[in-house]
């Protein structure tokens, strides 16, 4: 039998058990954002974010501290692809309401969205992954995390500081405190902020899965907005390119994977338990989600660990997590954030963005690589 019709069947096989595994996560992508625009219509948003720019006082410092504590444990707690949906709009209309510039606010969003996704196994799908091949429970992983966390929580805030919220970065040295939000309609202000608050809390204390939660807390918004107002209920909603990418990243990374993708990671990657064979895996990890997507690479990565090597798959798991900033596929939630953007009108300066994100994507994983040799 020719070669070839023996790979067609098994490849067509990998593809459907791709996009399987992959279905929740799809359905979770879809109705979190459909959440998260009727919440902004709902201009619950708008209430939180002046809640928070009033907390603040005027003093640029004193919010910076806020925004990054904020995002770092809705991150640590809930997770970064819910961090970059649900707290994207709201430090954007923070911005609007303080009248500063937006890109400071949502480049704390979508950097601590990633890098403050180490510590627990919910903060990340990867994170639980990991957490199952070396038989870490959470407070276990919690454990053996704390300092690499600590460490790229420090390392972005350091890079938020410099490159975008210093005075000649922002241009002002404070800001007014703006009054009190008060929404149009209460009664779609408070179903959505209800909404939300379920979907986080099931999150946090059930054990529904993601997508499960979502749709629900989703299903209430739209149903709501149907009795008050059926006209802002649109196709445009649903994120279809987003729909459509996802799937088609995972379908790439198969087929590389099929060719020979796993033999070069391994080789890559080495067998090396050590500290040099963790900087390696930390560095490739991050290296091949930039090209690819954090998830697949992490899948295919943990396929050529040796599984006595634990300290080195926590590498290649810090390289996945905080290293996808730099590409906008690179990670989910920075796909979900560049979508919230372009949803609010913003313009990201590619660029630019590109440049700092590598700077604290290399001296973020360096850090966080060594605090793990130190302390593991």
């Amino acid at each position: 039998m020719p070669l070839w019709s023996v790979r067609v069947p098994v490849a067509t096989a990998s593809a459907g058990a791709a996009v399987s595994r992959i279905a929740p996560l799809l359905a979770f992508l879809g109705t979190v954002i459909v959440l998260a625009e009727l919440t902004s219509a709902a201009e619950v948003f708008d209430v939180v974010a002046a809640g928070v720019a009033r907390a603040g006082r005027g003093s640029y410092p004193r919010l910076f501290l806020l925004c990054v504590a904020f995002a770092a444990v809705t991150t640590i707690t809930l997770n970064l692809d819910t961090t970059a949906v649900l707290l994207t709009p709201v430090m954007l209309a923070l911005a609007s309401r303080v009248g500063i510039a937006p890109l400071p606010l949502a480049m704390t969003t979508v950097w601590l969205a990633n890098t403050a996704s180490l510590l627990l196994p919910v903060s990340n799908l990867t994170n639980l992954l990991a957490a199952e091949r070396v038989a870490l429970s959470p407070a276990g992983l919690a454990r053996v995390m704390w300092a690499p966390q600590l460490a790229a929580v420090l390392a972005t805030m350091a890079c938020l500081w410099w490159f975008y919220w210093r005075r000649d970065r922002r241009g002002a040295a404070d800001y007014a405190p703006p009054p009190a939000h008060r929404p149009a309609d209460r009664v779609l202000f408070r179903v959505c902020g209800l909404a939300c608050a379920g979907f986080l809390l099931a999150t946090l204390l059930t054990g529904l899965p993601l997508w499960v939660a979502s749709g629900a807390a989703a299903a209430v918004a739209v149903l709501a907005f149907a009795v008050r107002r059926p006209e802002a209920l649109r196709t445009t909603l649903v994120p279809w390119r987003l729909l459509v990418m996802v799937p088609g990243m995972f379908l790439v990374v198969q087929t590389v994977d099929a060719h020979g993708l796993h033999r070069v990671l391994a080789e890559a990657v080495g067998t090396d338990g050590g500290v040099l064979g963790m900087f390696r895996a930390s560095a490739v990890g991050a290296g091949l989600a930039n090209l690819l997507n954090n998830l697949p690479v992490y899948l295919a990565g943990e396929a050529a660990v040796p599984v006595a090597n634990h300290t080195q798959l926590l590498s290649l798991l810090i390289g996945t997590n905080i290293g996808p900033l730099v590409t906008p596929w690179a990670s989910l939630a920075t796909l979900l954030w560049y979508e919230r953007c372009r949803s609010a009108g913003l313009r990201v300066p590619l660029r630019g963005v590109a440049a700092t994100s590598t700077v604290l994507a290399v001296g973020g994983v360096l850090l966080a690589t060594a605090a793990l040799a130190l302390t593991a």
